[in-house]
């Protein structure tokens, strides 16, 4: 039984000491030199007197980010990344909440920090590579803090945006993600010869899978550089370059290469073998794109919030799929268990669709010092009236089909009461996606003046679409208003940003 996550970078570097771990454009690292530097941190750490502290990574996106995490992991510490590009107020909320121990940076970025309301400690990587080797005294105290720890303290504290714009801090715990990158590496059989393409930014739950599936099985993970994704055909050639035959993205970026016809300048048919995604709705239309260019690769949806370790259920694609139909979520992810609940808190019945409930050894331990919205989110499974069991309810509304799948309808934020009925804004996004000539769309609600406002990046008036729509949703669903982009807003994570897009409606 492991207890730590970097138990598996013990076994993983004395199989593969010298077998690349990760790779930036700069630097790549083997799993030998991973284990040394994340324990000459963890030294560093451990010899500060710190222990389950929280642990602030101020980095650029990179190698040096993964080799600070496990430094935090093997001193049972937990880690907390903050991006370089976050704006200035958010970075403040979020050492408010945290108040970090520390602040792993560099010294020029230390001199970046400063801007910031932080007078605690930092711990500086080049000072901390330049040390001439630990000594047997600083590694028997390190041990020693890592027998200490159990699997439930925490891995990381990752901050959403949370709804009244303070973050809220996500806490992971070490069992969580053990039982998670099990889950993964035995469904998808990852081993040492493959090799992952990262799209997901370190503070943002999909990279999990990533990093620690690397871990634990010797694979490698390449970091790809961030312009990339605006241009699909260098970023195709990046793939076959690198020989990355399994991607974990969000779907707004295998959108852009469906889009814009990469596939027919690159062909990847011998090089990718897994296309897994998360984090947002994949409309058919596009993956069916995917599926025509590359028909031997196992796609698969996964699906969860941060809340629960990145994924909770997951869709292994076996089927064909027309464009203008929702593809499913799927089933629970093992020792996971699903509860849609309706407004009575039972079980939904046939047909009914319900909140998403998540009972299981992924979910998190709470908000950091938030316990006025972790008593919110999560609570009593009404199910069971026996013993205390928590569950944590998703806010996202789902129904089961006729084969048992679980379908993504909406969010709970996203459901609407329109001229009497109660209507899923994503249902209408399913429909809208399926037309040939959408790319990315979106739908919010004008409250003040009851319309469903529909955007979209193309030329399209709203009789066309509405007309083209009729047979898939009711009339009573049809928007009332179309606002054309010149292109759709997308947040740090990838995914489209209504906050942004509320503001065409003023």
């Amino acid at each position: 039984m492991k207890a730590n996550v970097t138990y598996w970078l013990d076994e993983t570097a004395k199989r593969f000491p010298d077998k690349t771990a990760y790779a930036d454009e700069k630097k790549e690292i083997t799993f030998g030199a991973l284990r040394e530097r994340a324990r000459d941190i963890a030294c560093e750490l451990t010899q500060r007197g710190l222990f389950k502290k929280p642990v602030a990574i101020f980095l650029e996106k990179g190698v040096d980010v993964l080799v600070s995490f496990m430094g935090a992991a093997y001193s049972c510490n937990f880690y907390s990344p903050i991006d370089v590009d976050m704006p200035g107020s958010r970075v403040n909320k979020i050492l408010e909440v945290l108040e970090p121990a520390v602040v792993i940076t560099t010294a020029s970025l230390k001199d970046v920090f400063a801007a910031y309301d932080y007078e605690g400690e930092f711990l500086l990587l080049e000072e901390i590579f330049s040390m001439q080797g630990r000594d047997q005294e600083k590694e028997e105290k390190l041990e020693e803090a890592r027998r200490r720890g159990i699997d439930t303290d925490l891995l990381y504290v990752l901050f959403t945006s949370g709804s009244t714009g303070v973050p809220k801090g996500v806490t992971i715990n070490h069992r969580a993600v053990i039982d998670y990158i099990d889950w993964v590496t035995e469904t998808f059989e990852i081993t040492e010869k493959d090799s992952f393409g990262n799209q997901a930014p370190f503070y943002f739950d999909n990279s999990i899978l990533d990093i620690y599936s690397t871990l634990k099985t010797g694979a490698t993970t390449y970091i790809i550089p961030k312009n990339l994704f605006a241009q699909p055909v260098l970023l195709l050639e990046y793939l076959k370059e690198k020989k990355i035959n399994t991607i974990f993205w969000v779907p707004s970026a295998l959108i852009v290469v469906a889009k814009l016809k990469a596939f027919r300048n690159v062909d990847l048919t011998d090089t990718l073998k897994r296309v897994l995604f998360c984090g947002e709705v994949m409309p058919n239309k596009q993956l069916n794109v995917w599926r025509k260019f590359l028909p031997d690769v196992q796609y698969a949806n996964l699906y969860g919030p941060t809340e629960i370790t990145d994924a909770c259920t997951y869709y292994i694609v076996d089927r064909e799929f027309s464009d203008e139909e929702p593809l499913p979520i799927g089933f629970p992810m093992p020792n996971t268990d699903i509860l849609v609940l309706n407004e009575k808190n039972q079980p939904v019945a046939e047909e009914e669709s319900g909140e998403l409930c998540v009972r299981g050894t992924s979910l998190s331990m709470g908000y950091y010092k938030n316990p006025e919205k972790t008593r919110e989110a999560f609570v009593q499974n009404p199910l069971n009236q026996a013993v205390p069991e928590l569950i944590y309810r998703t806010g996202d509304i789902v129904k089961y089909n006729e084969r048992g799948e679980i379908i993504y309808l909406s969010r709970k934020d996203f459901q609407i009461k329109h001229m009497g009925h109660r209507i899923e804004l994503g249902e209408i996004e399913t429909a809208v996606s399926s037309l040939e000539e959408i790319s990315l769309c979106c739908c919010l609600y004008d409250e003040r003046h009851q319309k469903i406002v529909l955007f979209i990046e193309e030329e399209l008036d709203k009789a066309y679409i509405n007309e083209r729509i009729a047979r898939l949703v009711p009339e009573y669903m049809l928007p009332n208003k179309v606002i054309r982009v010149e292109k759709m807003p997308i947040n740090a994570n990838g995914k489209i940003d209504r906050v942004k897009l509320k503001e065409h409606m003023k």
